[in-house]
Protein backbone atom coordinates (compact mmCIF):
# COMPACT_ATOMS: atom_id res chain seq x y z
CA UNK A 1 0.00 0.00 0.00
CA UNK A 2 1.41 3.51 -0.99
CA UNK A 3 1.94 5.92 2.02
CA UNK A 4 3.62 9.10 2.73
CA UNK A 5 5.15 10.14 6.13
CA UNK A 6 6.42 13.59 6.88
CA UNK A 7 9.30 12.69 9.84
CA UNK A 8 10.97 15.44 11.89
CA UNK A 9 14.57 14.25 12.70
CA UNK A 10 15.96 15.89 16.06
CA UNK A 11 19.59 15.84 16.76
CA UNK A 12 22.68 16.71 15.40
CA UNK A 13 21.83 16.14 11.96
CA UNK A 14 22.62 19.17 9.88
CA UNK A 15 26.29 19.83 8.77
CA UNK A 16 27.05 15.85 8.58
CA UNK A 17 25.52 14.92 5.36
CA UNK A 18 22.56 13.49 6.50
CA UNK A 19 20.26 15.13 3.68
CA UNK A 20 22.40 13.49 0.74
CA UNK A 21 22.37 10.06 2.81
CA UNK A 22 18.84 10.13 3.36
CA UNK A 23 18.49 10.65 -0.38
CA UNK A 24 20.62 8.28 -1.41
CA UNK A 25 18.73 5.68 1.04
CA UNK A 26 15.72 6.90 -0.19
CA UNK A 27 16.53 6.54 -3.61
CA UNK A 28 17.82 2.89 -2.75
CA UNK A 29 14.21 1.73 -1.86
CA UNK A 30 12.40 3.35 -4.61
CA UNK A 31 10.72 6.63 -2.45
CA UNK A 32 10.06 9.46 -3.66
CA UNK A 33 9.64 12.64 -1.64
CA UNK A 34 11.93 15.36 -0.70
CA UNK A 35 14.59 16.05 2.84
CA UNK A 36 15.43 20.00 3.96
CA UNK A 37 16.70 21.24 6.67
CA UNK A 38 15.20 23.43 9.18
CA UNK A 39 15.38 26.82 11.11
CA UNK A 40 15.28 25.02 14.42
CA UNK A 41 18.20 22.52 13.07
CA UNK A 42 16.14 19.56 12.28
CA UNK A 43 15.94 18.08 9.23
CA UNK A 44 12.19 17.44 7.58
CA UNK A 45 11.49 14.51 5.41
CA UNK A 46 8.56 14.36 3.06
CA UNK A 47 8.21 10.64 1.31
CA UNK A 48 6.16 8.34 -0.61
CA UNK A 49 6.14 4.82 -1.55
CA UNK A 50 5.57 1.52 -0.43
CA UNK A 51 4.59 1.02 3.46
CA UNK A 52 7.06 -1.39 4.30
CA UNK A 53 9.53 0.27 2.58
CA UNK A 54 8.95 3.21 4.44
CA UNK A 55 8.92 1.56 7.80
CA UNK A 56 12.51 0.39 6.83
CA UNK A 57 13.55 4.05 5.81
CA UNK A 58 12.57 5.31 9.10
CA UNK A 59 14.17 2.68 11.31
CA UNK A 60 17.81 3.95 8.69
CA UNK A 61 17.14 7.26 9.76
CA UNK A 62 17.50 6.50 13.82
CA UNK A 63 20.72 4.94 12.89
CA UNK A 64 21.88 8.39 11.38
CA UNK A 65 24.64 8.89 9.07
CA UNK A 66 28.45 9.11 10.36
CA UNK A 67 28.55 11.63 12.64
CA UNK A 68 25.01 12.45 12.95
CA UNK A 69 23.16 11.92 16.13
CA UNK A 70 19.32 11.25 16.20
CA UNK A 71 17.57 12.40 19.17
CA UNK A 72 14.34 11.74 18.39
CA UNK A 73 11.77 11.53 15.11
CA UNK A 74 8.61 12.72 15.06
CA UNK A 75 6.00 10.48 12.39
CA UNK A 76 3.21 12.12 10.85
CA UNK A 77 1.03 9.37 8.14
CA UNK A 78 -0.98 10.04 5.57
CA UNK A 79 -2.31 9.04 2.06
CA UNK A 80 0.20 9.52 -0.37
CA UNK A 81 -0.54 12.24 -3.20
CA UNK A 82 1.55 11.29 -5.99
CA UNK A 83 2.74 14.84 -5.79
CA UNK A 84 6.77 13.47 -6.28
CA UNK A 85 8.53 11.97 -8.72
CA UNK A 86 12.00 11.57 -7.37
CA UNK A 87 13.36 11.76 -3.63
CA UNK A 88 15.09 15.46 -3.79
CA UNK A 89 16.97 17.54 -1.44
CA UNK A 90 15.46 20.93 -1.63
CA UNK A 91 17.48 23.99 0.09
Amino acid sequence: MTKRVTLRVIGLVQGVGYRLMSQKEAQRRQLSGKVRNRDNGSVEIIAEGDEAELKGFIQWCYTGVGPAQVHKIEEEWAEATGGFVDFVIES
